[in-house]
């Protein structure tokens, strides 16, 4: 366990970040995930714009790397633009 008074602070601080992280990127997965499972175009064009929102602030905070996010909204535009 801990000895100094910062150590304790910081696993507190880590923690609460822990569970902030892991419910964006829960929350990111799930939302990709149904944007993908889509099958209206019109359902998932007007998707498109919060997915791409959230995975910019994800980036924006590195949450996830910049790269991943672009990857990720290039496929998720390529699948809207692919359904009939």
């Amino acid at each position: 366990m801990a000895n100094h008074k910062s150590s304790l602070k910081r696993i507190r601080q880590e923690k609460a970040r822990r569970l902030h992280n892991r419910y964006y990127g829960k929350t990111m997965r799930n939302a990709v995930r149904k944007l993908r499972a889509t099958t209206d175009k019109a359902e998932a064009t007007n998707m498109l714009p919060s997915v791409v929102k959230l995975l910019d602030k994800l980036a924006k905070t590195n949450l996830i790397h910049k790269n991943k996010a672009s990857n990720l909204k290039s496929k998720l535009a390529h699948h809207v633009n692919q359904l009939a």
